[in-house]
C-alpha cells in the first residue's frame, strides 16, 4: 500500500470571517479623560458661588489667585482680582466665593484681612509669616449683599467667641480703649468692645464682652472698677498697695468681683449696665441709698482732710466726707470751713427696733445725748484727717450763727491737736502776764544774799576750826593739871566733869563743822529729812 497521497488530491479550506465589529482599546482613554474632565467642570459650576467685591484702605500682602478667603480657618473663596476704586481712595477686591459660602452673603458680614500682629495682648497671626495674609470673615444677618467694605483692624469679638455683653458707665475713660483686658481674680475673661458717649453727653458707656462660663459671675451686686496694675493710694488708714495682671501695669485694665451676698440665681441678663469705678477702694464703699446728710464747722485747720475721707464712729466707718468748702461771711469777715458728710444710718445694726421712728429722729436724739464729730488724725504716716464720732455729753451745743448750708448743722468739737495748741497758748499767756523783770531782780539780790552768806558760812568753818585747835590745846593743858591734883579731891571731880563736857561739845562742833563742808547748802536749804 502505497502511504504517499497525491499532493493534488487536498484542497485548500478558506478562511472564516468573523463579521461582528468591535470598538479599539485604544479610544477608552481619551473618553475617560472627556469624562474626567467634564465632572471637574460640573464640579467646578456647581461650587462656584457668587462674585463678590470688597474695599480695603490697601492691598498690602493680597494677591490674585492666592489669597484665600477663610471662615474658621476653612477656605470658602478666592481673590480673582484686584483693582484701584473709581475714588481713587481704596483698593476694590473680587473674589470667587464657593457655594458654601452663600448664606454668609448678609449685610451684615465683616471682611478683614488677618496679617501678623504684636500687641500687649499677644502676638497673632504668625501662621500668615509663610503662608501669607488671608481675607476671614464674620457671618452676620441681614438681606443678601455682595459688595461690602472690609474691616481695617480685625474685630475684637471673634466668630466663635461665647459669651455676653454689657455695658459699663463711666466718667473718666483714662486709658481705657476698645482691646483692653478684662480680668477676674487675676484672669482674664473679656474684654472692652468699643465706648460711646451717653446721650446726654455727661458719661461714657463702654461695651464689654465676657466669655464663657465667667460670664455667669457678673450677678445683681458685682462691682466694676479701672485696673492700673498697680494701685498705691494713701488714706486715713495708712499706705495701700494693690496689684494686678502685668497687662494691665502696660495698658491699662478692668476687673470685677462678685458680691458674697448674691446667689447663682442672681446672673444678670445680656446688656445690663453697671457702674465702672475709678478705684478698688471705691467699689468696696457700700451704699445703701438710705443716707443722711449734715454739715458740720470747724475752727482749726482742716489741713489732711479730703473728699471720701472715713466718718467712724467709735472707730467703724458709718459714712463719709464728700465735700469742703471755704467760707467767708462778708458783714462779720469770719471764715468758715463747712464740711458736709454723708451718714449712712443702715451700717448701725438696730436693736429692740421702734415703730414710726426715722433715722432723723434717731440721731437727733443721738446728738442730744452728747454725740459730737471731732477731726483726728487716721495715719500719722500720710497726715490724713478723719472725723470721729463719740459721746461728750459735757460739751454744749454750738451751733454756727448763719448756717448757709441746705444739710442741717452736726455738733462739733475742737480736735485733740486744738486743745493741746489752746492748752499751751493759755499757759504761755499766763507766763506772759508775770512781772519778769522783777522776779529776776528779786532773784539776783537772792543769789547775792546767798554768796555773802555762803562767805560768811566758809570764815565760820575756818573760826571754828581754830577754835577745835585751840580747844584740843586746852584739854591737853587741862588733862596735865587734872593728873597733879589729888584724886578724890573736890576739885579733881569739878574739873574731871567739865572736861566731858568740853569734849563733848568739841565732838560736836566737829562733826557740823564735817557736814557743812560736805554740805555747804544746808545754811540756804536747810537739812534734809532722813
Amino acid at each position: 500500500m502505497n502511504d504517499f497521497t497525491d499532493p493534488d488530491s487536498y484542497q485548500a479550506e478558506e478562511p472564516g470571517i468573523d463579521k461582528k465589529a468591535r470598538f479599539p482599546l485604544v479610544w477608552f482613554l481619551p473618553i475617560i479623560a472627556v469624562l474626567v474632565s467634564g465632572w471637574l467642570i460640573y464640579k467646578s459650576i456647581s461650587e462656584k458661588g457668587q462674585q463678590i467685591t470688597i474695599s480695603f484702605p490697601n492691598a498690602e500682602g493680597l494677591e490674585v489667585d492666592k489669597t484665600k478667603i477663610k471662615y474658621l480657618n476653612v477656605e470658602i473663596g478666592k481673590v480673582t482680582d484686584i483693582n484701584i476704586s473709581d475714588d481713587l481712595k481704596t483698593i476694590r477686591v473680587s473674589a470667587q466665593m464657593h457655594s458654601s459660602a452663600a448664606m454668609f452673603m448678609k449685610e451684615q458680614t465683616s471682611f478683614w484681612v488677618v496679617r501678623p500682629q504684636v500687641g500687649l495682648g499677644g502676638v497673632s497671626g504668625l501662621g500668615t509669616l509663610l503662608s501669607g495674609p488671608y481675607i476671614e470673615l464674620k457671618p452676620g444677618g441681614g438681606r443678601n449683599k455682595v459688595n461690602f467694605v472690609g474691616l481695617p483692624t480685625p474685630p475684637l469679638l471673634k466668630t466663635n467667641a461665647e459669651g455676653r455683653q454689657f455695658t459699663l458707665e463711666t466718667n473718666n475713660l483714662g486709658s481705657l480703649h476698645a482691646g483692653t483686658p478684662i480680668s477676674f481674680h487675676g484672669i482674664s475673661v473679656g474684654e472692652v468692645l468699643s465706648h460711646e458717649l451717653s446721650p446726654n453727653a455727661d458719661a461714657i458707656k463702654l461695651k464689654v464682652f465676657i466669655n464663657k462660663p465667667y460670664d455667669q459671675f457678673v450677678r445683681k451686686n458685682t462691682r466694676f472698677w479701672i485696673d492700673s496694675g498697680v494701685d498705691l493710694s494713701a488714706s486715713a488708714d495708712g499706705f495701700k498697695v494693690r496689684t494686678g495682671p502685668l497687662i494691665s501695669l502696660l495698658s491699662g485694665g478692668i476687673a470685677f468681683r462678685t458680691s458674697a451676698y448674691d446667689k447663682p440665681t442672681d446672673v444678670q441678663p445680656e446688656n445690663s449696665e453697671f457702674m465702672l469705678y475709678d478705684t478698688y477702694e471705691q467699689s468696696e464703699e457700700v451704699f445703701s441709698g438710705n443716707t443722711l446728710k449734715y454739715v458740720m464747722y470747724f475752727n482749726g485747720s482742716v489741713r489732711g482732710l479730703t473728699n471720701g475721707a472715713p466718718v467712724q464712729l467709735r472707730g467703724i466707718p458709718i459714712g463719709k466726707v464728700i465735700q469742703i468748702k471755704l467760707e467767708l461771711d462778708e458783714k462779720t469777715a469770719e471764715i468758715r470751713i463747712p464740711v458736709t458728710v454723708e451718714l449712712e444710718p443702715d451700717r448701725i445694726e438696730a436693736v429692740n427696733n421702734l415703730p414710726n421712728i426715722s433715722h432723723k429722729d434717731i440721731m437727733e436724739e443721738l446728738i442730744k445725748k452728747g454725740l459730737r464729730a471731732q477731726l483726728q488724725t487716721g495715719s500719722l504716716l500720710t497726715g490724713q484727717l478723719l472725723v470721729d464720732l463719740d459721746f461728750h455729753p459735757k460739751n454744749k451745743i454750738t451751733q454756727a450763727i448763719n448756717n448757709s448750708s441746705i444739710y442741717p448743722e452736726f455738733p462739733t468739737i475742737p480736735s485733740t491737736l486744738d486743745q493741746f495748741a489752746h492748752s499751751a497758748q493759755t499757759i504761755m499767756d499766763k507766763v506772759a502776764k508775770l512781772p519778769l523783770e522783777e522776779m529776776t531782780a528779786e532773784t539776783t539780790k537772792t543769789l547775792q544774799t546767798l554768796q555773802t552768806t555762803s562767805k560768811a558760812a566758809t570764815d565760820t568753818l575756818v573760826s571754828a576750826k581754830q577754835a577745835l585747835a585751840n580747844t584740843d590745846k586746852t584739854m591737853a593743858s587741862a588733862h596735865q593739871l587734872l593728873n597733879s591734883l589729888e584724886p578724890g579731891s573736890t576739885t579733881h571731880y569739878e574739873l574731871d566733869k567739865l572736861l566731858q563736857e568740853i569734849t563733848q561739845t568739841a565732838s560736836s562742833v566737829k562733826q557740823l563743822a564735817d557736814y557743812l563742808q560736805q554740805h555747804p547748802d544746808t545754811l540756804i536749804r536747810g537739812k534734809k529729812a532722813d
